[in-house]
C-alpha cells in the first residue's frame, strides 16, 4: 500500500468514517474522549519511564515503532475531537501560536527553558 501527505480534514474524515462504520460517537463524549487522549499521552511516556533523559534519543530508536504508534494514538484522538466538536484546528493553531510569540518572546526566550512567568 502507498502512503501519501493527507490534510488535517482528510484525516478527520477517514476517523469519522470508522466511527461511523462502528457506531462509536455515542460513546465520544468530548470527556470521554479528552480522558482518551490523557491515556494515550501516558501510554507514550510509558516507553521513556525508566530511561534518562540523555539515553531517551537511544531509547525512542530502540522502539521507534511503538512510539509511533503511540503518536499516531494520540494523533488520533485530538483529531477526533476536534472533528466532532467543530473545532477547526488549523486556524486555532495559528492563533495559539501568535500567543505563544508573544509570550515567548526570543530576546527572553532564546536558549532559557523557562515558563514565561518566570521571567
Amino acid at each position: 500500500m502507498e502512503y501519501s501527505d493527507k490534510s488535517i480534514q482528510e484525516l478527520q474524515e477517514m476517523i469519522l468514517e470508522f466511527v461511523d462504520e462502528r457506531n462509536w460517537r455515542q460513546f465520544q463524549t468530548p470527556k470521554n474522549m479528552s480522558m482518551y487522549l490523557s491515556l494515550e499521552a501516558a501510554e507514550l511516556m510509558e516507553h521513556f519511564l525508566w530511561c534518562e533523559s540523555s539515553t531517551s534519543k537511544e531509547t525512542l530508536e530502540e522502539k521507534r515503532t511503538e512510539v509511533e504508534h503511540e503518536l499516531v494514538d494520540i494523533l488520533y484522538w485530538v483529531l477526533n475531537f476536534a472533528a466532532q466538536n467543530n473545532i477547526n484546528l488549523s486556524q486555532v493553531f495559528e492563533r495559539k501560536m501568535e500567543l505563544n510569540r508573544q509570550k515567548y518572546p526570543i530576546d527572553k526566550a532564546k536558549n532559557n527553558s523557562q515558563k514565561y512567568t518566570e521571567y
